[in-house]
C-alpha cells in the first residue's frame, strides 16, 4: 500500500535522460460551454473515456494497466489503482484512525489460465480531517508478469468497515517489445530506471494521468529496447482534437539492453483538457492518454468555462483578474487563486471550490424546467451562495401567480420567488432581490 502525501519534488528524484518540448501549431476551438457542463461532475465517465478502469459508486477507484519489456518474450505488468480517503469508513484505533478493505481482481488470457489475486490492505490517517479527504489519497499496485495477448481485467474493491463493494472491468492489451522499439509512455510520479528487462519495473504510477492546471509536472516514462546505435524517436502531445501541441525527440544512446527517458511537461506548458502522447511512428507507435483539469473532484478543461462557473463563488477582484489574464499567464494566476481561496491550506484540496460545485450539483438537480440550468436560475444563485434555506414555503397559485418563500433565520433574510408567467419560471422580487444582495455583501466581508 503506498499513500500519496507529497508529489512536490519528485522531479530531483529521477536520474534519468528527458525530452523537452516545444510548442507545433494552434489548438482548435474549445468544447462549448454546453458540453463541459454536461460532462462537469461524470469524472468517472471521463477516465473511461481516457481507457482507464473506473468503478461507480459507493467506492470510487480509478485504474491503470501498463506494460513493460519482461523476460524472454513475457512482459512485465503493473495494475495502479486510485481513490480517495473518502470512498472508505475510517475507525478510531489508538492514536489516529484506520480503514480496510480488500481487494480481488481476475486477470483472463483467452489461452491460459486466470491469474487471480486477493489482497487485504490497511490506511492509516493520523486525523478525522484526513479521512475526509476527497483528492487521490490512496495508491495501489501490483505487478505481473505476462504473455503478450489480449486481457480482460475485472477489480473488486470491498470495505472492511461496511456493506460498500465496487467493481470495474476492462481490457487491455500486451503488446511485443522488439529491439529498436519502445515502452508505452507510462505516467508516473516517481520512477527510478531499469538496466535489465529482468528488473522489476520500479515506478509510483500516476493511475488518472492526471495533474492539475498550473501545478504539478506532467511525468511519462519511457524505456528504449536494443538501439543497435545512436537513436532520436520523435514524440507528440496531442489534444483532444489530434492537433499537434507539443513535439520533440528522446535521444537514446544505443548499445544497450534498456535505456530510459523520462518526457516533461511543466505546468505553464500544458494545455487544458484530454491529451494524448504518442512516442515513435507506425508501425511501432505507442501511446497514452492524460488529462489537465482544474481539479480532480470536478472535469473542467476550458479556462473559459471555468471563470464562467465561478460567477457566484464571490472573491469578485480576483475573479476580474483571472478573466482579464493574458493566455501565458493563466496557470500561475489560476494557482494562486486556489491558494489564496483555500480555507484549509493543510489539505491538497480547495474545501472551498469543492463545496460550491456540490452546490451547482445539486442546484442542477433541484431546480429544473426553466430555461436555464439549474444552477443560473434565481432559485439557484440564491441557494449556491447562501446554502438551505431554513424554512421554505410553496403558496398556491395567486392573481400573482405561484410564489415561494425562503426564510434564512440567522441572516435575518426572506427571499421571494414568484413565477408570474405561470411556467415555473421564478424570479426574486425586486425588494427580495435588493435584500439578497445586501445580506450576501455582509456575509462576504465577514468570511
Amino acid at each position: 500500500m503506498i499513500r500519496r502525501i507529497l508529489l512536490l519534488g519528485l522531479v530531483a528524484l529521477l536520474p534519468l535522460g528527458c525530452g523537452t518540448w516545444r510548442r507545433a501549431g494552434t489548438t482548435s476551438a474549445p468544447p462549448s460551454p454546453q458540453e463541459q457542463f454536461a460532462g462537469l461532475f461524470d469524472v468517472q465517465g471521463a477516465y473511461r473515456r481516457m481507457g482507464r478502469f473506473a468503478s461507480d459508486p459507493p467506492i470510487r477507484f480509478i485504474g491503470t494497466m501498463v506494460t513493460a519489456a519482461g523476460p524472454g518474450d513475457s512482459a512485465v505488468a503493473v495494475l495502479g489503482l486510485s481513490l480517495e480517503n473518502r470512498a472508505l469508513v475510517f475507525q478510531r484505533e489508538d492514536d489516529g484512525f484506520v480503514a480496510r478493505y480488500r481487494l480481488e481482481l481476475t486477470l483472463q488470457h483467452a489461452d491460459d489460465s486466470p491469474i487471480e489475486v486477493r489482497r487485504e490492505e490497511t490506511v492509516r490517517v493520523g486525523t478525522f480531517k484526513e479521512t475526509l479527504r476527497a483528492d487521490e489519497s490512496i495508491l495501489f499496485q501490483q505487478s505481473f508478469h505476462l504473455i503478450p495477448g489480449d486481457y480482460h481485467i475485472v477489480i473488486s474493491i470491498r470495505d472492511r468497515a461496511s456493506p460498500s463493494l465496487s467493481t470495474a472491468e476492462g481490457d487491455f492489451s500486451v503488446g511485443v517489445f522488439e529491439a529498436g522499439t519502445t515502452s508505452e509512455p507510462i505516467i508516473v510520479y516517481q520512477v527510478t530506471g531499469r538496466d535489465s528487462e529482468t528488473a522489476p519495473l520500479s515506478v509510483l504510477l500516476n493511475p488518472r494521468g492526471a495533474v492539475a492546471y498550473g501545478g504539478d509536472t506532467l511525468l511519462a516514462y519511457v524505456e528504449g529496447y536494443g538501439f543497435t546505435e545512436a537513436t532520436s524517436v520523435p514524440y507528440e502531445v496531442r489534444d483532444r482534437d489530434e492537433n499537434v501541441v507539443f513535439m520533440d525527440s528522446l535521444r537514446f544512446a544505443g548499445r544497450q539492453g534498456i535505456e530510459s527517458q523520462v518526457i516533461r511537461l511543466a505546468p505553464d506548458s500544458q494545455p487544458l483538457g484530454e491529451l494524448t502522447i504518442v512516442v515513435g511512428t507506425p508501425p511501432n507507435e505507442r501511446s497514452t492518454k492524460a488529462l489537465v483539469s482544474f481539479s480532480e473532484a470536478w472535469i473542467v478543461t476550458n479556462y473559459e468555462e471555468m471563470v464562467n462557473l465561478l460567477r457566484f463563488f464571490g472573491h469578485d477582484q480576483k475573479l476580474s483578474k483571472l478573466k482579464d489574464a493574458p493566455e501565458e499567464d493563466r496557470p500561475r494566476l489560476w494557482q494562486e487563486f486556489w491558494r489564496e481561496t483555500d480555507p484549509n491550506k493543510i489539505t491538497p484540496e480547495n474545501e472551498a471550490l469543492d463545496a460550491y460545485f456540490q452546490r451547482i450539483a445539486l442546484a442542477n438537480a433541484r431546480f429544473r424546467g426553466e430555461d436555464r440550468p439549474g444552477w443560473r436560475t434565481e432559485r439557484g444563485e440564491v441557494f449556491i451562495t447562501l446554502g438551505d434555506p431554513d424554512e421554505t414555503f410553496d403558496a398556491s397559485p395567486t392573481s400573482q401567480g405561484r410564489i415561494i418563500r425562503w426564510i434564512y433565520t440567522s441572516l435575518r433574510l426572506t427571499v421571494f420567488f414568484e413565477d408570474v408567467s405561470g411556467f415555473g419560471r421564478f424570479r426574486m422580487t425586486p425588494a427580495s432581490r435588493a435584500a439578497y444582495e445586501g445580506v450576501l455583501n455582509r456575509v462576504r466581508r465577514s468570511q
